[in-house]
């Protein structure tokens, strides 16, 4: 039996990188998942991978409106969710803060700051 046996967990991000191996540990001790992410190709081949208690579904943290769906697809499929793993992020811009266009600023923003604040308050109103 594994740590997380019967336990359901929604990461973000969870299509590459840090989420897609945090996927495979949480799926390996027994967790049903649903990886969130905008990353097709990736999160569907990693859902099929896993199997049937891992799921993937395009993702935009940015946006209220694909957390909320997230999060009902989830309770609809697994009738619970016990792990919000806010794990997505992009690179962004870099360089001089002064060549760093607004645009990119405000898009880092939306997605690490945002993204997580939002995931934070669909895991509250449950």
């Amino acid at each position: 039996m594994g740590k997380l046996e019967g336990r359901v967990a929604l990461i973000t991000g969870g299509a590459s990188g840090i989420g897609a191996a945090t996927a495979r540990v949480f799926f390996k001790e027994g967790a049903k998942l649903l990886i969130a992410d905008i990353l097709d190709q990736k999160g569907k081949r990693l859902a099929e991978d896993l199997g049937p208690n891992a799921f993937f579904l395009n993702t935009d943290v940015s946006k209220e409106a694909d957390i909320r769906s997230a999060v009902d697809k989830l309770m609809e499929k697994f009738g619970r969710l016990d792990v919000m793993f806010n794990n997505a992020g992009i690179p962004g811009p870099y360089g001089p803060i002064e060549e760093i266009p607004v645009e990119g600023f405000d898009e880092v923003m939306a997605v690490h700051l945002r993204g997580c604040f939002l995931g934070c308050v669909m895991r509250r109103q449950l």
